[in-house]
This record gives C-alpha cells, structure tokens and sequence, in this order.
C-alpha cells in the first residue's frame, strides 16, 4: 500500500500537540503548592507506617465520599485529603495519587508536608491543623495574555466578590460563577476553602486571596489564580468565538501558544528545582478560633473596590483626613449612592497587620447594636488594608469631653444618655451578642458619637473572645491604657467582664467630672488620680462638688450622686466586688433599687508594678514574660512600649 500522504502544514501541527500534551502532563504532575518540613524529619518505622496507612485510607476515602472529601488521624499523625465538590470521584481518585506519588518523592522523610494540585490537596503533619487558617502560603499563577483586552478590573470584582458570596454561603466552601462579558470572552471564577474552616475563617482566607489577584491583574491576562494551603481562587477566561480553521492559521495559533507554554514549564521546572533546594519552613500562622459559625457575610459584610474607596475619599486626600491614630489615617468618604463612611487605612510602617484587621473584622462584623460602630466592610488590594465604617460625625467622646469650648454641648441629659448607652453596649458584648467579647480597651477615645449623640463602642483590635464556660482569661502580653486598666490585668494580665466593668467605672466618673484620670507618681511628687480624688470626696459627703462646673446647677442630684456610686462600685479593687454590666443597666434604668456600699477603689501606681518611677502618658503595652519582646524600655524586666495595637479608631487617640 502506499502510505498516505499529509500536508506538511498538518505533520507540524499534530507534532506541537503532542509536544503540548507532553508539557501538560508534565505541569499537571508538577504541584501548584507544595511545603515540606525538612527540620522535623521522620526516621522510625512507626510513624513512616502510621503515614503510609494514613495517606492510603485518605485517598480512598475522598474520592467515595459525597463531598470528595476526607480528614482522619491515626497514632498522631493527622491528614486531610480534599477535591472540588463539583468534581468526579475518577478524577478526585487520580489526583489524589498523583500528589502521594509527588509526596514520596519531594518530601519523603518529612514529618508534615503539604501539596496541591489544582483539582485537590493532600496533607499531613505529626500535629493536628484541623480548623486551623493559613494565610501565610500564598503563590500566584499567572495565565496565558490576549491579544487585546478581556474585561474591567471593575467586572472581575464583580464576579471574584459574586463567587466569594456563594462559597461561604456553602456548606462545601465552594462557589463557582460565570459571567459573560463583551464578545467573544466568557470568565468563569471558582472558590474554594478547605472544609475543616470555620465561615470566618474561609471569608478572611477568600478575602486576601481576592485581593491578591485583583492586585496582580490586568485585562489581558486570560487566567489567573491565587492558591493557599487554606483557600484557592482564580478566574479563566474562554472565547464563544471560533478562528476560520485554516491550516497556516492553526500552524500561527499553535505556534503562538505552545511555544511560551514549553518554555513556560522548562523556566518554572528550574525555578521550582532551586527553590525546592532552597526552601526553608515557613512558619504557619495559627489564628484564634471562632466557635460561632454563623454566617460572617451574608448581609453583615462587604468587599469594598480599591477605586470605589479612593473616588469617595479624594484618593485619600488631604483634606479628607480625619486624623490618625495607631493604624494609620482615617479619612471622611461619600459612597456614589449618597452614603457617608470614614474609611481607615493600614499604614505601611505600621506594626498592626493582617492577624489585628481580622481581629476587628471577625468582631465588629459579628455584632449588631445600636451602641456599637458598625463596619460596613473592607479592602484588600493592591497591599492596601482598608476598613470601612459607617461616619460618625460628631467623633469621639474625648473631643468634647476634655475640650473647654465644646464640653458645653455635652449637658446633663447627654452625658447621662451616653452613659447609659456604654452600658448597653458593654452588657451586649458581655452576654447577649453571638460571640462573648471582653472589649480589654475601653476609654473615652473609643467612645464615638453620632448626630444625636448617641454613644457607639469602637476599636476592638484588643478585644479577647470568650467561650460559653469561660469566666476569665490572663495574657503574658498586656496592651491597654493606663488609668483605664484594671489593677489585676496591668500586674497579672488577668481579663475577665469585671476588667471591662473597671474601665467603664473610670470612664463614669471622667463623663460626670470633665477630668481625666491622671494620677501616676512623677519623681518624688505623688500626684492624686481621679479615684482618689472622687473616694475622698465621696467619704467627706461632698461627692456633687466633683461636677464638671460647665453644668453649673443644671443636673439631676439624684441621677448624678447614683452615676458617682455606680463608677465607685465598678472601680473597687476586688473584681468579684465589682457589679456586672447586667447589674449596672439595672443599677441606671431603676432609681429606687439600693445600691451596695463601695470599697476602696485601685488606686493604680506605676511604680509599684514597675518598682521604679516612670513617666507615661496614653497606651503601652506590657510584656510579662512572652517570648515575643516588643517594647524599647529596658530599665525593668517588665517592659513598656507605646501600643500599637488598636485599629478601629476614628481619629489619633
């Protein structure tokens, strides 16, 4: 027979496919991800068995569950295997082989590694991770580009924030969206978290992720792809129109694309190599754990565009600036649809990160009262981390409280309702909110005030969660603000309710005076504080000359000297004295109900917890034996330092 003959053209073109598929295969096999633990290597039999059987039982298992999901443990050795929910078992079964045969052969000897492949994940360590969120281990992969551009920056974030909604509303935490955008480009965008997070945490883990890749994109890039330990998102984009199939035509497109394509692989083969050789252990990031898993986004909050933020702010102008505090500026903005927000922006050289924005987040997007500021959401692009709340006009207690010419605003009938409202605030917090939150930094300059003045608890950066059996808590690392600090948690770093009861007692008698709280020894010179100053007052029976003599006789006698015996009660030095915020809403919403006889307040000294003088003023921050020293002042083991910590406040502290 004569054997058949081809075009040239056509033998060229099947020989780049098959080069193509060749390099595929190659990619596919090769893993998006991958972390090894060299410094904990594994060399007894035991544990090298456990594992064997571990990864058999994993990769089994997954891919005949419903879910394409498995995570089990055996003898310590804790493992997890996952595919999309979307996906077939064949291919969840030969993923998952593909990434133990890589596990073998990258990592063969180590005591907890990790891969993924973009169709599943595989893991294992000596040590449980289960519901623990990496944020840590981000790579970007980027795709192929356009010859012309595919869709706006604006659209992408439409549908990467439609995707991020319908993965947590997921029990799966997984989404997957498309979107038809100006011919002949399709997108379609997917998500997913590991099903062992919490909502919380899948929504901060998306949350960085997204912005991540809207911070690498431009509008010819075909695909691209953000990939985690904990989370992986990603867009591609298709054409819905064909080319006129010629010959040369497909010889031109397969040339155009393979060619980048091997030499795509043969360069990130290299880089991977040295890498690999190179690779030190990244330390992973483990963050508090949420035990309410109620839905963190739906309805309570938003991903706000870069662009939207800077068009409301003026691009953060100047003249928009509302001030600046620990976190950086905070600036006055007004949405496209009328709306009014102060927008707080992470500072470059600031020390508060990532782990203090989630703090704030995971809490204030939690809890809903009309005696707390309300987050409307926030901004993770381009390096930028940015908080969105709703604008208070009339900012902080302390601008009118301690300013000659505008505590005259604030009369009886105000500072009452504003004390009043403190409580509520705090009592919801401490007992009626989904999440039970000791706030550890309450003062006047986290108290916000709206147009009517009405009092909203801010800045929960330092704020501890508590569980359902939990009364109390201690830290070796104690941030917070003199005068306002409970005596137990400035010496021992013991929070509890009745530590947030002391601060709202300080804050009582500051509402009811106009005076700060001072009273640190300075030299030799003792300087009397606030409580001392209003304990004698109170004991000589002349506690209604502490008023602020701006109000003159214009006050409720009875209102005000039950105010001053409430702030005693909350100031006394034994916590188990001090009454609970259920108790002091009774106490202000009764006037006829008895009150307790008050004991001694803590009059804090400094240089009894410090044992000598040092002069202070505002935040520090106390470490008490934590391995993680962050203050400048070595005259004592115990050190100070300015805090840095505090990230929801409207304007410098």
């Amino acid at each position: 027979m004569v054997p058949e003959t081809r075009p040239a053209g056509q033998l060229h073109v099947r020989a780049l496919i098959l080069l193509v598929f060749a390099a595929i295969t190659c990619a596919q096999n090769d893993p998006i991800l991958f972390h090894c633990s060299p410094d904990t290597n594994h060399t007894d039999q035991s544990f090298k068995s456990n594992l064997d059987l571990l990864l058999s039982n994993l990769i089994t298992t997954a891919p005949n569950s419903s879910s394409l999901y498995s995570n089990a443990s055996m003898h310590s050795v804790y493992g997890m295997a996952q595919c999309p929910p979307d996906g077939s078992p064949s291919s969840c079964a030969d993923c998952l082989g593909r990434l133990n045969t890589s596990l073998a052969t990258l990592c063969p000897i180590g005591r907890s590694a990790a891969v993924r492949l973009e169709l599943c994940l595989l893991r294992y360590s000596d040590h449980t991770f289960f519901s623990e969120l990496d944020v840590t281990s981000f790579k970007i992969l980027t795709g192929q580009s356009a010859s012309q551009p595919t869709f706006s920056r604006e659209e992408l974030f439409n549908l990467m924030n439609n995707t991020r909604s319908k993965t947590i509303e997921s029990k799966l935490r997984f989404g997957r969206v498309e979107a038809k955008f100006s011919d002949p480009y399709v997108a379609s965008a997917s998500a997913e978290c590991t099903r062992d997070l919490s909502t919380v945490d899948c929504t901060v883990c998306l949350d960085q992720a997204i912005g991540m890749l809207l911070n690498d994109y431009n509008n010819r890039l075909l695909g691209l792809q953000v990939v985690g330990l904990s989370c992986i998102v990603g867009y591609n984009v298709q054409f819905t129109s064909g080319t006129d199939g010629s010959v040369d035509h497909t010889t031109k497109l397969v040339l155009v694309i393979v060619l980048p394509v091997i030499a795509l692989v043969v360069l990130l083969s290299g880089i991977y190599i040295y890498l690999l050789r190179k690779r030190t252990v990244k330390k992973m990031v483990f963050l508090p754990e949420v035990e309410d898993e109620t839905e963190f986004a739906r309805g309570e909050s938003r991903l706000f565009g870069l662009n939207d933020l800077k068009d409301a702010t003026g691009n953060f102008s100047d003249a928009n600036m509302l001030g600046e505090g620990g976190f950086g500026p905070v600036y006055k903005g007004s949405l496209k649809c009328g709306q009014e927000i102060a927008v707080k922006r992470l500072s470059r050289t600031s020390g508060q990160g990532f782990l203090e924005l989630r703090n704030e987040v995971i809490f204030v997007a939690k809890l809903q009262h009309r005696n707390l500021v309300r987050l409307l959401g926030c901004c993770l692009e381009e390096k930028e981390k940015l908080l969105v709340y709703e604008y208070l006009p009339n900012t902080r207690l302390d601008k009118f409280l301690f300013d000659p010419i505008k505590i005259h605003q604030l009369d009886w009938s105000r500072r009452y309702k504003i004390i009043q409202g403190i409580s509520k605030g705090l009592l919801y917090l401490h007992e009626d909110s989904r999440l039970r939150i000791i706030h550890r930094d309450l003062k006047a300059s986290n108290i916000l005030l709206d147009g009517d003045m009405n009092p909203k608890i801010s800045d929960f950066g330092l704020a501890k969660h508590f569980g359902v059996n939990e009364t109390h808590g201690n830290t070796n690392r104690i941030a917070g603000t003199y005068g306002y600090m409970a005596p137990e948690y400035a010496i021992h770093g013991e929070f509890s309710t009745k530590s947030d009861a002391f601060s709202y007692g300080v804050l009582v008698l500051e509402i009811v005076t106009g005076r700060k709280n001072r009273g640190f020894q300075r030299g030799s010179k003792p300087v009397d504080n606030l409580l001392s100053h209003v304990w004698k007052h109170w004991n000589e029976g002349r506690a209604l000359e502490l008023r602020d003599q701006s109000l003159s006789n214009r006050f409720i006698e009875e209102q005000m000297l039950r105010c001053i015996h409430i702030g005693l009660l909350c100031v006394q030095e034994d916590p188990t004295k001090r009454p609970n915020m259920a108790s002091v809403v009774h106490m202000l919403s009764s006037d006829s109900s008895p009150l307790p006889t008050p004991s001694t307040p803590a009059f804090l000294n400094l240089s009894s917890m410090l044992n000598e003088s040092v002069e202070l003023s505002g935040d520090v921050c106390l470490d008490l034996g934590s391995s993680e020293r962050s203050s400048e002042y070595t005259g004592n083991p115990r050190m100070v330092s300015v805090n840095g910590v505090s990230i929801s406040q409207m304007e410098p502290r």
